[in-house]
């Protein structure tokens, strides 16, 4: 998770900047990084709740960017044997990056690369989790009480952090042509519906996409001649 925190953290600092620019309160901006922990949906609700929007049309959005999860709770729930508040504990602190490094870790059928003893559990799984809840929270803090004088992560090119964890997150789940090609696949029909489509929608219906790729790639049986 270290590279992961890096990038995080001054996106947290610039979420708790924009939080505080559209008229949150000190309080309102932390509770917000404790209770809901999703960046992408805290800055368009922190943007709208700047703008007057109404509360429906904050969630719709945050909705909307938010959607994929189900995806990645999905993929968990096959692979981890949890219920009741525990499965609910799991859930609150998902995020994508968690989720990355917990299939990474444990890994997909196939996949290379070093896998964790025991298969996967509940307690690494929520290390992953609340590592990163800490340390979005930590500097949401910061980033209210100092922002001002902290530069735009973008300026400074902090935003390739992301793109490039997950692509170290990536390499060793490529394990041959097949997933090679469902990478591919996926990626291309992302870039071609972020042009038009919103990001929750585009990471949902390219996750979706790929799935059935991978599916029909790994159930077909081969044609007898």
């Amino acid at each position: 998770m270290l590279p992961i925190w890096l990038g995080v953290a001054p996106f947290a600092v610039a979420y708790a900047v924009t939080a505080r620019a559209a008229g949150l309160s000190l309080f309102e901006t932390q509770f917000m990084s404790v209770t809901v922990f999703a960046g992408a949906s805290q800055f368009a609700a922190a943007g709208l709740f700047g703008q007057g929007v109404g509360g429906w049309s904050i969630i719709a959005t945050t909705f909307l960017l938010n959607v994929r999860h189900v995806l990645y709770g999905l993929s968990l729930a096959q692979q981890l044997p949890i219920a009741g508040l525990r499965r609910l504990l799991a859930a609150q602190f998902l995020t994508d990056e968690a989720y990355g490094v917990t299939i990474a870790a444990h890994g997909v059928i196939g996949a290379a690369g070093p896998r964790q003893p025991g298969g996967l559990s509940l307690p690494f799984l929520l290390g992953a989790e609340l590592s990163l809840y800490a340390v979005w929270n930590l500097f949401t803090l910061i980033g209210s009480l100092a922002g001002a004088v902290i530069p735009d992560p973008k300026a400074v090119g902090a935003d390739v952090v992301f793109p490039l964890a997950f692509l170290g997150l990536l390499v060793p789940l490529v394990a041959g042509r097949r997933e090679l090609l469902v990478a591919v696949m996926s990626g291309l029909l992302a870039w071609g519906e972020s042009r038009v489509l919103p990001g929750g929608l585009t990471v949902l219906i390219a996750g979706v996409g790929g799935a059935l790729l991978g599916a029909y790639l790994t159930t077909r049986r081969p044609v007898k001649a």
